[in-house]
């Protein structure tokens, strides 16, 4: 199993937990006493499950299981899939701390956390794409 691919998986598994965890936080009634800005979480919750744990699960076995490029570069540019990989958990991470953050000081630059996580996201899902497009072809020809 390639590297990059092990991290995208054990980084998928600990999203999972951290998504489980936050959403038994945000689960509990509404009486319990919690931190006001928790309640702001939920956005962050489905990143979390959807960016953190979805994704990289499937980014990661798509790197390691798709049809390889050539016996040279079998996966392509492993540059490009951990660039992928860095700007999704950057993006990630940058989310799970800008939701509390512009709810707790709306009119500071802190609004800009989210905008810069969603665009480091989208040029994840791009760079990814980049890489794991010509390994979608109809047969391995040797090359």
């Amino acid at each position: 199993m390639p590297l990059l691919t092990r991290w995208y998986i054990k980084s998928a598994l600990a999203y999972l937990v951290a998504a489980l965890l936050l959403g038994f936080v945000l689960a509990l009634p509404m009486n319990a006493s919690l931190p006001e800005f928790i309640r702001t979480m939920t956005p962050a919750y489905f990143h979390l499950f959807l960016v953190g744990w979805v994704t990289q699960m499937i980014f990661g076995v798509i790197y390691w299981m798709f049809p390889i490029i050539t016996r040279a570069r079998p996966r392509g540019s492993e540059r490009l899939g951990w660039a992928s990989y860095a700007c999704l958990n950057v993006g990630l991470l940058l989310r799970v701390m800008g939701e509390p953050l512009n709810w707790a000081y709306p009119d500071s630059l802190a609004g800009w956390i989210l905008p810069v996580s969603a665009v480091l996201q989208w040029a994840a899902a791009v760079f990814f794409v980049i890489l794991a497009w010509p390994r979608v072809k109809d047969r391995y020809r040797g090359e």
